[in-house]
């Protein structure tokens, strides 16, 4: 039985309690929160936990800690964890700083220990069945996509609209695509608070010219989750807030063989418009998902779908976007990073 501490009862902490609490092959041994409020509320709903505001005690007896603290807290937390030879599921983004983050995944390295980055949608079905079907070639070749993040609220303090929102549509491209970010073009506006972006549009380049862009923001009259990706034979619609039919194929695109078309003028391109499917996908909670993977990546020694690595490369897309929107939208280089490479891919 694997032995669990949870760090973080705020407002995305509480799933993770409500998940970790009722998982098979897991003990959750304590829950630790800043808030005796938060604390007094978790025991309320699952009266065998035990809680303490001592992260000290949280770390002590435990084979790995879930990390859902605010943001700005990761890097210390994580680090302290690592050190005591812990396995570390921290939810994203993993650190405010690709340096940081670099640390993190050596220390994991030279630790041995399995470290998770909570990239979310990678465990959604019907991003996983997107990535079938993008695998198997039946959209053609990708050639690119975008996404739309955008609600009214919750606005943040600690953290901008990059860092809290970002992490998702960078985190699906990488995943996506399937080739390096090579450069990133960023525009942002803090309306709310100074210094602190609450909209952004973000452009990343990939090899094989591919192309991601997507519009996050705090800041617009509707919650829109949805994601497009394009490629030469069919084309993909994600919805996340469509009740059934989340994700649909559409069978249109350039048409290729002139056989198929009437007789064009010269230069002019004909079009295909075929039929439009919903694949059957599966519904699995994508957050109870995530943490069946991570104790099945501890008890069978492999390397997460998105393990530490993961989160670097989406680390290094945010802080291309950050130095492209302080510089007024100038295309930034993804930064590299350099880890013991002897230990990569073990």
């Amino acid at each position: 039985m694997l032995k669990v501490s949870l760090i973080g009862v705020g407002n995305w902490g509480w799933n993770h309690l409500r998940t970790w609490a009722t998982l098979d092959d897991v003990t959750l041994q304590w829950v630790c929160d800043l808030s005796e409020e938060r604390l007094q509320r978790a025991v309320q709903a699952f009266p065998t936990i035990q809680t303490t505001t001592d992260v000290e005690q949280a770390l002590e007896g435990v084979d790995a800690v879930v990390i859902a603290t605010s943001s700005s807290a990761h890097y210390r937390l994580v680090k302290k964890a690592l050190e005591k030879g812990l396995h570390v599921f921290v939810e994203k983004p993993m650190t405010h700083s690709l340096e940081q983050a670099i640390e993190l995944v050596a220390l994991a390295e030279q630790k041995q220990r399995i470290f998770m980055v909570g990239h979310l949608l990678l465990y959604h079905p019907a991003i996983v069945k997107l990535k079938e079907l993008v695998d198997r070639g039946e959209l053609g070749d990708i050639l690119y996509l975008y996404s739309r993040r955008l609600n009214l609220g919750r606005i943040r303090t600690d953290e901008n609209v990059v860092l809290s929102l970002a992490p998702h549509d960078v985190s699906i491209s990488n995943f996506l695509l399937g080739r390096k970010p090579i450069r990133v073009t960023a525009t942002g506006w803090s309306y709310v608070t100074d210094s602190i972006e609450d909209v952004a549009f973000i452009t990343v380049e990939y090899e094989d010219r591919r192309v991601a862009h997507f519009h996050i923001s705090w800041l617009d009259p509707r919650k829109v989750r949805s994601l497009v990706l394009v490629g030469s034979e069919k084309m993909a619609v994600f919805d996340d807030m469509e009740p059934e039919e989340k994700l649909k194929i559409y069978d249109k695109g350039i048409l290729r063989d002139p056989f198929q078309a009437v007789e064009l003028p010269p230069g002019v391109i004909a079009v295909r418009y075929g039929d439009i499917f919903a694949p059957r996908v599966p519904f699995k909670e994508p957050l109870r998902e995530e943490a069946k993977h991570f104790v099945e990546c501890i008890q069978e020694g492999k390397r997460p779908r998105t393990d530490g690595y993961s989160g670097l490369e989406v680390m290094a897309v945010l802080e291309a976007a950050f130095q492209s929107i302080r510089q007024g939208g100038v295309p930034v280089k993804v930064p590299s990073w350099s880890v013991p490479s002897s230990t990569k891919g073990r």
